[in-house]
């Protein structure tokens, strides 16, 4: 996976995040639809949190091919 794949998929997870943002209902935010929106709020959080893993571990993939 090359790094303009990455880097979309990153702004893809965060748009997903902000739209789903819209949807809780702060008074509630664990009652109906607003437990729907916070699962899909963590649920790209937790894509992006692997994505920059998998950044994080190709650079250091490199850096041990190089030595």
């Amino acid at each position: 996976m090359n790094r303009i794949l990455t880097a979309v998929l990153i702004v893809l997870a965060i748009g997903l995040m902000a739209y789903n943002t819209t949807l809780v209902n702060f008074q509630d935010p664990f009652a109906g639809e607003s437990t729907v929106a916070m699962i899909g709020i963590l649920a790209p959080l937790c894509a992006i949190v692997l994505l920059l893993i998998f950044i994080t571990s190709k650079k250091i993939q490199k850096k041990v091919e190089k030595d």
